[in-house]
Order: structure tokens, then sequence, then C-alpha cells
């Protein structure tokens, strides 16, 4: 069972932000909705130009579990994801992106797992798709419960998902190598050195911004990393790579033009059920409410 009475927070949740005054207040708030509580929130700040900064020094004033770092730099994700783990007290980091919500048994459900299966060091869960207007639109999860990799190289987890164990983070930080693909080249890295011992849950307990919130440029720069990864990793040979990624980057590039990038996203999910996304939408409804 859980000990919520410990002074030393249990999970350090970590969310580095660039320029997220608009969603990030919505991100921590489901933070505060926990149905766990022993945790502790370190909010890094990537050199902000906006007002994010001071939403998050705002949180903090009323917050003592909520910690702000700040040096003025901007450093890009990899780098502050590599400073949030070394910062963090908790023996369980929990990622998150500063525009995404928690669903508010989140960390309940993924550290209950973690303790009762020592045989894993991350879990990663589904997520619902929401547009920047805190609509729900999809979802994108495993079917049943996930234990093993299937095929090399072949990833079914959605990195704002994760749990780990510190340990596991400590002997495996992130590249400062692909900005863009941080998280594929971790997978890839640890995957071939066999220290990849995640679960995968079908729980839907994200909630994932990214309609109205997507970037041709990034795609492009995410789309040239995730070559570099897999020619350096030996992932098909670097002819096949070379055709696909010159293809994808052509695609993507046409897409931008055409304006019609959000469809991007739409291809990767499921459809709710009618139930569903209704029950789904009123949960968010009510952490966004702080209701």
């Amino acid at each position: 069972m859980i000990n919520e009475s410990e002074i030393t927070p249990i999970i350090s949740v970590g969310i580095p932000f660039y320029n997220a005054e608009k969603f990030l207040a919505y991100s921590i708030q489901s933070i505060l909705c926990q149905s766990y509580t022993n945790w502790e929130l370190i909010l890094v700040d990537d050199g902000s130009t906006d007002n994010s900064l001071k939403i998050a020094q705002e949180f903090a004033r009323k917050d003592h579990r909520i910690k702000v770092l700040c040096d003025g730099e901007n450093k890009k994700l990899p780098n502050r994801l590599n400073q949030l783990i070394k910062e963090s007290k908790g023996k369980f980091i929990a990622r998150m992106d500063a525009d995404d919500i928690m669903h508010p048994s989140r960390l309940e459900i993924q550290l209950n797992y973690l303790l009762e299966n020592n045989a894993f060091d991350l879990v990663s869960t589904g997520l619902v798709s929401i547009d920047d207007q805190n609509r729900v639109c999809g979802f994108r999860s495993v079917d049943s419960l996930t234990t093993g990799i299937s095929k090399p190289f072949k990833f079914n987890i959605a990195h704002p998902t994760v749990m780990a164990r510190k340990e596991w983070y400590l002997r495996n930080l992130y590249s400062l190598d692909y900005p863009r693909a941080e998280d594929f080249e971790l997978w890839c890295r640890t995957y071939a050195k066999s220290d990849l011992k995640i679960a995968i849950l079908p729980d839907l307990l994200l909630f994932y911004r990214e309609f109205g919130n997507i970037s041709i440029d990034n795609l492009l720069k995410t789309c040239s990393d995730e070559r570099k990864i897999r020619n350096y990793y030996q992932m098909n040979n670097k002819i096949y790579n070379f055709i696909y990624f010159n293809f994808k980057y052509v695609f993507i590039y046409a897409i931008g033009i055409l304006g019609l990038g959000q469809n991007l996203s739409k291809r990767r999910n499921r459809e709710l059920s009618d139930h569903d996304a209704k029950e789904l939408q009123e949960l968010l409804n009510s952490v966004v409410n702080n209701k």
C-alpha cells in the first residue's frame, strides 16, 4: 500500500517549458488534481520570453511541492530533461509536456504498477488527443497490457506518458544530439543494450495536445533526427532510409504548403465511442475548470 505520509516525495513530476503561457496553468492544475499527493513538481524554464515563468512562480508560491528552476538560457528539451532527472528527489520520475493535462488517477495507477512489478523500470499508457480548445478528438493506445517489444526498434511508447524509476534514468540520460527525437533515440539505445524493461498500459491517462498545435518546421526537424538515429542504430540500410526519409520529408513539406498539417495527427488516432468521448470530455472539463 502506498504511504503518503512520508516527507520525501515518492514521485518527481518534471515539466520543461518554453513560451507555454497559453496552456501551462492547465498542466500544473492537473497535477494538483491528482488522487496521489506525495509528489514534487519541478518546472524548468528554458528561456521563455512570454509569461510562462510568472505563471510557474505563482503556482510555486501557493504550493511548497512545486519548485521552479530558471537560468535564463535556451538549452533545448534533452538538456532540460537531464536537468530534471538530476534535480529530482523522488524514486520515480513522471514525464509530462507543458501543454498536456494529466488524468486525475495517472500518478496513482502508474506508481502502483511499478511498485507491484519490480521486473519493470518504466511504465507508459495510452493517451487522449485534444485540441487547442481542450476538446477531445480521439485516442491512441495498445489494446491490452503490453510487456515486451514485439519487433526490433518498434516502440508503442508515448513519451509524455512515461513514468520510470530514477535509477534507470540516471544510467540512461537523454542524448543531446537529437533535440527533436530525444525519446526515440533513448528507446533505441536502451533497447539495443537490453535495458528497456517497460510495461505499456492500455489506460488513457494523459490528455495530449496536438490538434491546432502542430508545426511543420518541427516535423521536418524530427524527420531529420529520426533518419540520423535509424542510420546510427543500423535500422534498415542507409539506401532504404535515404529513399524513405526523403519521400517523408517531401510529403510533410507538401502537407505544410497545402495547410493540411493537422490531418497528420488524425491519421494516428482512433475514434472514441460517443459515450467514452462524453465521459472523457466531462473529466477533462472538471480538471480544466478546477472542480
